[in-house]
């Protein structure tokens, strides 16, 4: 099970970056077009949807790499057993809020379909598309979430980034 979840991480990671580059291209041939006057309609929509389909597929990665910022101010002037409670509470409300920000991103990528919505740009594209990367990371961070809440209950400690940079 561990491999597929870690699978799952890095394709989205992959897809993230897969994404990124769309949006440098997108950039670029944006730059190219106003230096030869040549106008792409829709082109800044496009690298919108991409950076919002990058950062949300980049979640999930994130998190499992101990990359998502943290305030461990409270925590180090904790005592053991109660860093313990803090952080199995931190992680079940993260993985709770995941899941109901996939259920909400998935409902609205369904309404978008129901209701045929389009872009107001002159692209016209329909929503559902560039939602479905938001979907998608949404629903990916929200297994990582889960991942990383069942790691806590059991008792292994996630790795803090200090942690992380030591073993690197």
């Amino acid at each position: 099970m561990r491999k597929t979840l870690d699978f799952l991480y890095d394709s989205a990671a992959a897809l993230a970056a897969l994404f990124m580059i769309g949006l440098l291209a997108m950039v670029l041939l944006s730059i190219v077009g106003r230096q030869i006057h040549l106008n792409v309609p829709g082109i800044d929509a496009y690298a919108g949807y991409l950076m919002a389909g990058c950062g949300f597929l980049a979640l999930a990665h994130t998190l499992k790499r101990a990359e998502h910022i943290r305030v461990t101010l409270v925590m180090q002037s904790l005592g053991p057993a109660a860093r313990r409670w803090l952080e199995r509470w931190a992680v079940s409300v993260a993985a709770l809020l995941a899941l109901l920000f996939a259920y909400y991103s998935v409902r609205l990528v369904m309404q978008s379909i129901e209701y045929n919505d389009i872009s107001t740009g002159n692209d016209a594209t329909p929503l559902w598309i560039p939602q479905l990367g938001m979907a998608i990371g949404a629903v990916i961070f929200a297994i990582a979430a889960i991942d990383e809440a069942v790691i806590e209950w059991k008792g292994r400690p996630l790795r803090t980034n200090l942690e992380a940079m030591r073993h690197e």
